[in-house]
């Protein structure tokens, strides 16, 4: 007899062993269903992703919110604009530089400081900054949102620092001075 037979004939005796099949031996594969409770939860994270999709989607974009904020704000030519824009002082910082870059032209990194010398906390104010000619002439602007973007309000005898970039300038360009005035204002309710 060989080993095999030995283990089949020991097993039978036992009664592990029905009719001398080996199959009985195996455990046997039972056929396991989808788990109700993970297709469940699939099914609500499927669902939530789409409700935060629906809601971004529904936002406007940052540029359209920015305009519609700008657009509340008073604007150069009305009383309460001059009222305001009086009050607002701005200087250019002794740590502005310019610098040439790869493509052969000039960068300028600007820096300033904005104070509030008025009563009023300033809710809303976007400032235009010029780098001009010896004749006044512009070679480059850009209108910037300070407040409500870099801090939420300017509050009174207040004073924020203020940096940007403006690029490509040629290297004859007569930049001769930066010039800083305000675009948009709005005193808080």
């Amino acid at each position: 007899m060989r080993l095999n037979d030995n283990l089949l004939e020991l097993l039978a005796k036992n009664g592990c062993l029905r009719e001398g099949r080996m199959e009985s031996l195996l455990p046997k594969e039972e056929s396991r269903g989808i788990n109700k409770t993970f297709v469940v939860a699939i099914l609500i994270a499927l669902v939530l992703i789409a409700g935060v999709i629906f809601l971004l989607l529904r936002r406007p974009p940052a540029d359209q919110q920015m305009a519609n904020l700008i657009a509340t704000a008073y604007h150069e030519g009305t009383p309460e604009f001059a009222e305001l824009a009086k009050d607002i002082i701005i200087a250019t910082d002794d740590r502005t530089v310019q610098s040439p870059t790869g493509l052969g032209t000039i960068s300028m990194y600007i820096y300033g400081k904005i104070r509030n010398k008025g009563k009023k906390t300033i809710s809303i104010l976007e400032i235009n900054v010029a780098v001009v000619t010896q004749f006044n002439q512009v070679l480059k602007e850009k209108n910037i949102l300070v407040v409500p973007v870099q801090q939420p309000t300017l509050d009174p005898d207040q004073s924020i620092p203020v940096t940007l970039a403006l690029e490509g300038f040629s290297k004859d360009d007569d930049r001769a001075n930066i010039r800083w005035k305000v675009s948009a204002i709005k005193a808080a309710d």
